[in-house]
Order: C-alpha cells, then structure tokens, then sequence
C-alpha cells in the first residue's frame, strides 16, 4: 500500500502577497525528495475546512510541515512582536494545528522543516528567538540565499535519533574522531528565527555550534517518530546523504505506523 505524507501549502494568498510564487518554487523540492523516498506526498490547500483536512488526513500515514516566508503568531507562546517579526499566516496555522494534533493523537511520524520546526516546537508549549540577528547576534549568517548548500557547520548531539540518522550515512565512523565527524555537518540556512526554549518532551538534537542557536529538536519517544531541523534537506536531497537519510526514515517510519486505538489516544491526550 502506498504511504501518504501530508504536507500543507507553505503559504496562503491572505497572508502572503506573493504565496503563489513562493509556494510554486519550495513546494516540488519537498515533493521531490518524498517521491524520491518512496511516498506519494498529497497537498494539503490551506482553504479546506477542518472537516475536509480530518477527511484527508485519515489517509495519511504521517505530516510533513514545510518551511514558509511568515513568522509564528508571538502571541502563541506569550511574547508581543517585535519590529523583525514577520507576519503570521493565519491560514497555515490552522491547518499546521490540525496536523499537529492528529499526527500527536494517533502517533503519526512527523517531519518538521524549518518554520515548520518553529510551529512544532510552539504547539509543544516551546517559545521561539523572534529575530537570531537582533537577539543573538551576527557570528552565523543563518539566511545566505536559497542557493548557499553549506551554509554553516552543526553539531549533532550524541545519542539522539537525528545522530543515530547521521551514523547510518557512515557506518563506518562508529568512535572517536571519525565518530565527530559523522557528527559534524555543514547544511543550508534560510531562516531569521530558531527555537529558544523547546517545548515538553522535546530534545535538542543538534546545535551550530559557534553561536549556540539550536539547529534541531525531536520527540523524546521511542513510540513516536517526531524530527524537527531548522535548515531545508529537501533542497539537498540528491546532494546530501544526511538530507536523504533524514527523508528515508520518515518515511520508513510512515511505513511501519499502525494507529494507537482511540481510547489509547484519548487517554495519553
């Protein structure tokens, strides 16, 4: 049986003048490395009502949450706006929570690219860095252009899932220094925002390591696959056996999810 990754468009006309063109050039590079994968992606519009997202979803077997040009609502986790925040998308939100809360209720895998990290970690209960320039300084040059492959270096925090991913590219660096080097990648970078406090039962997983912004979280679960990372591997999917890595253990994770019964999903919350 094929397995279904829902993914919604990054952006909507409403809140994102130029959505159309943006969504145009991001979206087939997450389609890509998903087809690639060996999932049928399927679009989610963000004018669907909650009853067509729920239709949708109950043939989905995991949630890809992509990247996109608007900023997370401050006020979702309890901060006014300062001037470098962008605009939220009001629509994308919406459709991000109910993707969210399924994927949470009945275990479903999750990928979270990007602003979809920063939307992850904020339904968690996480807060964000509104501005990494403003806030942390200018050491990292985290948004070069969609066409810088490495951007800057991170560290993968041992013992984590998204460091057991990196191994599986090298299997051979299994200690000591060559271990620190399976560790120690070079990504793309296009984004002004990160997470500052990562929400319940998440764990950072990998850092950059000269200025200390956090590059990934994931869920603390061994019964949920849940990765989140800041930069894009879908850009780097045919360059980046770390970028293909992250991608095929999504989706042989999507394989291999059965639902937890409803009272099981209703109990955990």
């Amino acid at each position: 049986m094929p397995v279904h990754i829902a993914i919604p468009e990054p952006t909507s006309p409403r809140s994102v003048p130029d959505s159309a063109a943006y969504n145009q050039r991001s979206l087939p590079q997450y389609l890509h490395a998903l087809y690639s994968a060996g999932a049928t992606p399927i679009p989610i519009p963000l004018h669907e009502s909650p009853q067509r997202v729920a239709k949708i979803l109950s043939t989905c077997h995991g949630i890809l949450l992509p990247g996109s040009p608007a900023d997370i609502d401050p006020q979702k986790y309890g901060e006014s706006a300062i001037p470098q925040c962008e605009h939220p998308d009001a629509d994308r939100a919406a459709v991000d929570e109910l993707l969210i809360q399924d994927a949470f209720n009945l275990h479903k895998p999750i990928l979270a690219i990007c602003q979809g990290a920063q939307a992850l970690n904020v339904w968690c209960g996480g807060t964000l860095i509104q501005d990494i320039p403003t806030q942390i300084g200018p050491a990292v040059n985290h948004s070069p252009g969609r066409t810088v492959t490495e951007a800057h270096p991170i560290e993968i925090i041992p013992n984590t899932y998204l460091a057991a991913i990196a191994q599986h590219c090298h299997p051979e660096r299994s200690e000591g220094p060559a271990f620190r080097e399976a560790s120690q990648q070079h990504v793309n970078s296009s984004h002004h925002q990160s997470i500052q406090t990562p929400g319940d039962n998440l764990v950072v997983s990998a850092r950059s390591p000269q200025d200390n912004v956090i590059e990934a979280v994931e869920l603390a679960s061994d019964a949920h696959f849940v990765i989140a990372v800041q930069w894009h591997p879908e850009r780097t999917y045919d360059s980046s056996a770390l970028s293909r890595a992250i991608f095929h253990a999504f989706v042989e994770a999507a394989e291999s999810w059965t639902p937890r019964r409803i009272e099981e999903s209703v109990l955990a919350g």
